[in-house]
C-alpha cells in the first residue's frame, strides 16, 4: 500500500487498508482514517464496522463516508468537516484512491481552494481530477 500527499494534512491510499498500513499511517502523523468504500463493493472486502474496529484498535479516529456513484453535497460537507476537525493528518481511501481524491478536491474547493492548485496536487499524487473540474467551486450556501 502506498500513501500519496494531496495537501500538507491529507494523504490518499492507493488501495484498501490493511493492518500494517495503519501503523505506517500513525507513524506519518495520521490521526483520522476516512473510509470512502461502501460495504459490499467487492467480495471479501472488510465491512466499515470491521475496518473501524481495526482503526480504533490502532489508536486512530475513524469516519465512514461511503461514495458509490455520486458525490452528493452531504458527503462533500462531511469530508470538509472531518478534514477541518482532525487534530493531525488525515488518510482517505477507497478501492484505488480515485473517489477519495475526487471527494477531497470537492471538499477543498467548497472551502475556497483554487481548482488549478487542487488539480496540480492531485496530479502529483497520480490522480486526474479533470472529470470533476466543473464542480470545483466554493460553497454558495
Amino acid at each position: 500500500m502506498r500513501f500519496f500527499e494531496l495537501d500538507t494534512r491529507t494523504l490518499v491510499a492507493d488501495g484498501p487498508l490493511q493492518d500494517a498500513d495503519l501503523a505506517d499511517a500513525a507513524a506519518r502523523g495520521v490521526t483520522l482514517i476516512v473510509n470512502n468504500r461502501p460495504d459490499g463493493e467487492e467480495p471479501g472486502q472488510a465491512t466499515a464496522a470491521e475496518l473501524e474496529a481495526r482503526v480504533r484498535a490502532a489508536g486512530l479516529d475513524y469516519k465512514h463516508i461511503p461514495v458509490a456513484l455520486e458525490f452528493t453535497k452531504d458527503k462533500v460537507i462531511a469530508l470538509e468537516e472531518a478534514l477541518a476537525a482532525a487534530e493531525g493528518a488525515v488518510l482517505i481511501g477507497c478501492r484505488s484512491g480515485t473517489r477519495s481524491t475526487y471527494l477531497w478536491a470537492l471538499a477543498r474547493a467548497r472551502g475556497g481552494a483554487d481548482s488549478a492548485a487542487l488539480a496540480a496536487n492531485a496530479a502529483r499524487a497520480g490522480y486526474n481530477i479533470r472529470p470533476i473540474a466543473r464542480w470545483l467551486k466554493p460553497a454558495e450556501d
